[in-house]
């Protein structure tokens, strides 16, 4: 049994991926009650190690007010994730990237519901980029995916 203990330990020291998996990244995501993409990100972001708690709400502008979202980065939904507010359809790769380099922003967003991004079925039509913003609103781009 201790074999197998040290064995999985060892595995998830050498695999980042695995050793977040492990660590089971705590997300909530707030999300309009109708909504059926937001249940198909949060499936996305669990399927890449992260617990994700859905809870729906009308009162989403509200939510990105208080965290200080630009209303000209608005997403589909709000999830927060570690300390850091993620707005709309960004990928766990993305995310994780955030919480493995942490910059001084208040979060990260994909503005609107782009077709192929994760819980938006279709083509991906162009590159996605992403925004990282400050609690003063300043905006700069993050990364393209």
């Amino acid at each position: 049994m201790r074999i197998l203990s040290a064995i999985a330990l060892s595995l998830a020291l050498l695999s980042p991926t695995a050793a977040f998996a492990q660590s089971g990244k705590e997300a909530i995501l707030y999300k309009n009650p109708q909504c059926g993409c937001c249940e198909g990100h949060a499936k996305h972001l669990r399927e890449n190690g992260f617990e994700v708690k859905v809870v729906p709400s009308h009162d989403l502008p509200l939510i990105k007010q208080q965290q200080n979202v630009p209303p000209e980065l608005a997403g589909c939904h709000t999830l927060l994730v570690d300390g850091y507010v993620v707005e709309g359809h960004v990928s766990a790769t993305t995310i994780k990237k955030l919480l493995e380099e942490r910059p001084e922003v208040k979060g990260i967003s994909l503005p609107g519901m782009p077709l192929g991004s994760p819980g938006m079925e279709g083509p991906k039509l162009a590159p996605f980029e992403i925004y990282a913003f400050k609690a003063d609103g300043s905006t700069s781009l993050y990364v393209t995916e």
